[in-house]
């Protein structure tokens, strides 16, 4: 009894903080960016100093607490892991990796010199070339986000098959997912430019990861 309701506690506060996670990763793609393409310069450096450090500070925290109510959650499951809970729980870790050594430190960057230009001082000229950096990140995490969240869901209730039984379809999709990851680090926004492109891109995904795992 003890056991089955710590694995619920950690099964809430997983949920609980993911919800806070990617409903801040979703409120920076689809409302804050379009936002600043439109905004004032003025209101935009307002916003950066004042609006921003706090949403970053709730979506990092998020991510980091909701990655370890996740090997929580994990570590008694990890021999009879399935496919799908393999490829979501990988897409996961790398949204976490994005926030805490891309997306955070640029982010870092921009908001200091907003902050620096706001106090009468000048612009970090590093900003420049850390925004495109931060956005393509999180662009490919919201991206991420989708097959993401579908594959946490379907682990139980609709899953591909077992780990072991779906090697090659795991390391084809992992595969996918790798060169998706290196082109957040060394490649460009291209389709996830806009709202409209990555939220298609991301459905697309999805139904690309879910044909391999089903039919390979």
């Amino acid at each position: 009894m003890e056991a089955a309701v710590l694995d619920y506690l950690a099964r809430f506060s997983h949920v609980l903080f993911g919800i806070t996670w990617i409903g801040l990763l979703y409120y920076f793609n689809f409302v804050q960016t379009e936002y600043f393409k439109e905004a004032e310069p003025s209101a935009r450096v307002d916003a950066f100093s004042k609006l921003a450090p706090r949403a970053l500070w709730w979506f990092r925290w998020a991510a980091m607490l909701t990655f370890i109510t996740g090997l929580v959650l994990l570590y008694p499951r990890h021999t009879g892991l399935t496919a799908d809970i393999t490829v979501g729980a990988t897409m996961a870790t790398l949204m976490f990796l994005n926030v805490w050594l891309i997306i955070w430190p640029n982010q870092k960057i921009i908001v200091e010199s907003n902050q620096a230009v706001a106090a009468g001082g000048e612009a970090n000229p590093d900003a420049a070339a850390a925004a495109p950096k931060a956005a393509l990140a999180s662009r490919t995490n919201t991206l991420f986000s989708i097959p993401m969240l579908y594959f946490m869901g379907s682990s139980a209730h609709l899953p591909s098959g077992s780990m072991s039984g779906n090697m090659t379809a795991v390391l084809i999709a992992l595969a996918i997912v790798a060169a998706l990851e290196a082109n957040a680090i060394y490649g460009k926004q291209g389709p996830l430019t806009t709202v409209r492109g990555v939220i298609i891109s991301g459905f697309v995904l999805t139904a690309v990861l879910v044909a391999i795992l089903w039919l390979i």
